[in-house]
């Protein structure tokens, strides 16, 4: 894994972590609407590496690079993580672990479940052939659809490909279907998916509650998958701040009642 940070290295910290087959630029525009107030630290997972060929390992290796950076360079905490995808189930698998204290976490469609064995050989074998199809796609594909949602995803798929290959996502892509999350430990969780990809997060958002009852569930209406994030980044910025703010509000209320109680009348 390859760690990039942006913004202030002294307000609340935020990890974000991509999907398999798109690089952490797929978070830029969100970094550019939330630098100012937050300590970002955009992950590139192995496979997926810009630049540099490396080989997808698995899941739990992934969340435990994660988790060793968040221990080594954040004394163990941090207070805000948002997981795309695959890297929501990266991010499950740290909160699973429970080597760390993550505050908020937001797992973006992230694949919970296992898939039944017969079927994951030919599925990741399909995924594969969706990425290699957006590398080797043109310009001409971007001017039929004439959607920046398709726009992004075909670069992303441009960036990355020549550095992992197929074998990364084919790697990646197996360990994803074969694992189920058991447990997760943090304060506050958010799951989110867009109607579009209803019938495959349904699911997956139901296990996180069984698993955790006060997780939230939010559904995005006409959403697909990742789509909030390349088409409304904004937003996202705007519920981040959002929980900032409700936990700021929450430890002031705290320290005055420790105030309240240190001062009796």
């Amino acid at each position: 894994m390859v760690f990039h940070t942006y913004g202030n290295k002294t307000a609340p910290s935020l990890m974000l972590l991509p999907g398999l087959g798109v690089s952490f630029e797929i978070f830029m525009p969100l970094i550019g609407h939330l630098q100012q107030d937050f300590h970002i630290i955009a992950v590139e997972v192995d496979g997926f590496i810009l630049g540099k060929y490396s080989e997808f390992t698995s899941i739990d290796d992934q969340a435990a690079q994660a988790n060793g950076y968040i221990k080594d360079r954040l004394g163990g905490r941090i207070d805000y993580a948002y997981g795309l995808s695959v890297g929501g189930k990266i991010l499950s698998r740290m909160l699973e672990r429970d080597e760390i204290s993550v505050n908020h976490a937001i797992l973006d469609a992230a694949p919970l479940l296992p898939l039944p064995k017969w079927l994951v050989g030919p599925l990741r074998y399909y995924q594969c052939a969706n990425v290699w199809t957006c590398f080797h796609w043109t310009g001409f594909w971007k001017f039929l659809f004439r959607s920046h949602y398709f726009a992004v995803l075909l670069d992303e798929c441009r960036k990355v490909w020549p550095y992992g290959r197929g074998q990364a996502v084919l790697d990646g892509y197996k360990d994803i279907y074969t694992n189920r999350l058991e447990s997760v430990k943090c304060t506050d969780i958010h799951f989110w998916y867009g109607t579009k990809e209803a019938f495959v997060a349904k699911p997956q958002a139901q296990h996180l509650q069984e698993l955790d009852s006060d997780a939230h569930v939010e559904i995005f209406q006409g959403m697909n998958h990742g789509q909030l994030l390349i088409d409304r980044p904004e937003e996202i910025a705007l519920r981040i701040r959002q929980m900032d703010a409700v936990n700021r509000s929450a430890e002031r209320n705290s320290a005055g009642d420790r105030l309240a109680l240190c001062n009796p009348e």
